[in-house]
This record gives structure tokens, C-alpha cells and sequence, in this order.
């Protein structure tokens, strides 16, 4: 399985949806991580840190999308009204989204992800439930943000 993280296109989004400490736990298990140059680099992290752990540094957002099954994100599609659907033409059937999407305030690229038959998670929707607690990214986010 190869997991990409694209740049964070979203104007001002500062996180990344994967940091370089996370990558090892990864590759141990099987994965290959596919970064595109500077994505970290707004969250303080550089290419090296992201080799250094393990995972592959590309140059383009075609290529991360491109070679990944699995692409993990902090804004995408709907939570990204300005550049997100800039993305749904380099997605293809059968890979799996993973981010904040705004699926209720923004149905329409999660009805396009269906007609293309795209595997999407939505963060924000993981119930804030004790057995989840390790996934509640709404709370983790908030203290993150402030």
C-alpha cells in the first residue's frame, strides 16, 4: 500500500496530515509513504525530516496522486471550497481519501467521489466516542488551533 500526502493547498492551512515521527509506524507496516516536496514545511517540518524517517519525497501533486492508494489530507474537497476540487481530476476509482471534507455543509464533491467511485473518510464524522478517542481529530484539532 502506498500512502501520499499532498501540500496543503487550502490559503493559510498551516498543518500537514502526516508528521515525519508518524512514518516509521507506517513502513514497519508494510506501506510505503509518498510526501510531495514542502509539504511539512509550513508545520515546521522539511523534506530530509520526511526521508530521514522513511518516507519518499516527490516534487508534483500529479505524482503523489498518482502512485498513492491512499491519500491523506487536512482540508480536502468540500473543506477546501478554493483549490480542493482542483484535485477530484487526479483522483481514480477504487483510492481512498482521508481528511476533513465538510460533507455536511458541502455535499457535492462527496456525491462526486461516489460517481467515481473514490473511498472517502471523513474526519469530522468519527463519533467522539470512547472506543474512538485515539481518532477524535475534532478535539486534538481544537487544541492544536487554539
Amino acid at each position: 500500500m502506498i500512502i501520499g500526502v499532498p501540500k496543503e493547498t487550502f490559503p493559510g492551512e498551516r498543518r500537514v496530515a502526516l508528521i515525519p515521527n508518524d512514518v516509521p509506524a507506517l513502513v514497519k507496516a508494510g506501506a510505503e509513504v509518498l510526501v510531495q516536496s514542502e509539504a511539512g514545511l509550513s508545520a515546521g517540518y522539511r523534506d530530509g525530516d520526511y526521508e530521514e524517517k522513511g518516507a519518499k519525497v516527490v516534487k508534483s501533486r500529479e505524482e503523489v496522486f498518482q502512485k498513492s492508494d491512499v491519500i491523506l489530507q487536512v482540508r480536502t474537497l468540500g473543506a477546501n471550497p478554493e483549490k480542493g476540487m482542483e484535485d477530484m481530476k487526479l483522483l481514480r476509482e477504487g483510492q481512498v481519501v482521508i481528511g476533513f471534507m465538510e460533507p455536511l455543509t458541502a455535499p457535492e464533491p462527496l456525491q462526486e467521489l461516489a460517481k467515481q467511485k473514490v473511498v472517502a473518510f471523513a474526519l469530522e464524522l468519527i463519533p467522539r466516542i470512547t472506543r474512538a478517542q485515539s481518532m477524535d481529530v475534532l478535539s486534538s484539532q481544537a487544541t492544536v488551533a487554539g
